[in-house]
């Protein structure tokens, strides 16, 4: 599969659907998108709400469904299930998610524990079970003295993944501490031919180009300094056309853009309660980017419609950037990630 630039959209559970996808595409830059994690079992079940994280559309193809499980044959007949369907051009195995709740199911970050061969099993029988990529983003392993992602990233080439993503982190980390880069480098070096992308800490230009020096990492996998900076894989692409990653989104732009995700929402919903509802959590790092003021965050994570929603920005509908703001704002609008004792999340 040939993609348009060697910069993908990371999965996120919960950020990463189809009304944001759509909306990075169209800034351009991206190599691929991903879908949310979903459970594999829920898939094959039919479940309805896992349906709705499965919507998408032709124009953010080639897309890639994430999935999560502990048995192969739920994993393999998900798959299948969604490439019969035409869902998904690729199919991601999740073996990076540190949440106790997949965790503990055998899935996630968990899976990196056991190199008995069950794994390598499972992502064989994935690989075996569609003709479509199928690529595995995982962790450097479960802690700093079980760094087993060099072993897993040889045997899954062998039995046919065709790329790989790697988070900087172990599963003890969580999103804690910085990512390692040689650690990212050990992978790549373990492998042939396929693929790596990086993963971790990537919020600038600047950041992905020594992450590709520092590991020899094929490409890089963005995720929440996407959502702070959706433009930033228009910057990565140019940068690497032409050795200048050109301008950030202007203020009028953010404004438009945050529209057009809200817009997106309540349509993906079905109700203006239910979009606004999702957007509610996603709005404190428009506010942080476009540095609006406190009482406007406050309505916004509380907003119920449309309309209501036009109101609160109408003072700042006319895309005039307040005095000494900074396309560089939105660098600081970082998105929040779990925090305490790993065990508790």
């Amino acid at each position: 599969m040939k993609l348009a630039s060697r910069f993908n959209l990371a999965p996120l559970a919960g950020y990463t659907n189809l009304p944001f996808r759509l909306s990075v595409r169209e800034l351009g830059g991206v190599g691929l998108c991903t879908t949310d994690l979903i459970n594999a079992r829920a898939i094959v079940d039919g479940i309805q709400k896992t349906m709705i994280l499965l919507a998408t559309d032709p124009a953010e193809r080639p897309l890639f469904v994430q999935i999560f499980g502990s048995k192969a044959h739920e994993m393999a007949g998900a798959a299948k299930w969604l490439v019969e369907r035409k869902l998904a051009d690729g199919i991601d195995i999740n073996m990076g998610c540190p949440v106790r709740k997949v965790v503990k199911t055998g899935g996630g970050s968990s899976m990196m524990c056991d190199t008995t061969g069950a794994t390598v099993d499972l992502v064989r029988q994935v690989v075996e079970a569609v003709p479509v990529p199928v690529s595995v983003k995982m962790r450097l392993g479960w802690d700093d003295d079980n760094l087993s992602a060099p072993y897993f990233a040889r045997e899954f080439e062998k039995v046919g993944v065709a790329a790989l993503t790697i988070h900087g982190r172990t599963r003890e980390q969580g999103f804690s501490g910085g990512v390692n880069h040689e650690g990212i480098r050990r992978v790549v070096e373990a492998v042939e031919r396929i693929p790596v992308f990086g993963n971790g800490d990537v919020r600038s230009v600047w950041d992905a180009a020594r992450m590709i020096a520092d590991t020899g990492c094929h490409g890089i996998a963005m995720g929440r300094g996407a959502l702070a900076n959706p433009w930033i894989f228009r910057q990565f692409d140019s940068w690497v056309r032409t050795g200048d990653p050109g301008p950030r989104g202007t203020y009028a732009e953010r404004l438009a853009f945050m529209r057009l995700h809200l817009r997106r929402l309540v349509e993906w919903k079905g109700s203006e309660k239910n979009g606004c509802v999702h957007f509610r959590k996603v709005a404190t790092w428009y506010t942080k980017a476009l540095r609006f003021p406190k009482r406007v965050q406050q309505q916004l994570v509380m907003l119920s419609g449309l309309d209501e929603f036009e109101a609160i920005i109408a003072p700042f509908a006319s895309g005039s950037a307040p005095e000494g703001w900074s396309e560089y704002d939105s660098q600081q609008a970082h998105i929040a990630v779990p925090a305490g004792p790993i065990a508790h999340w």
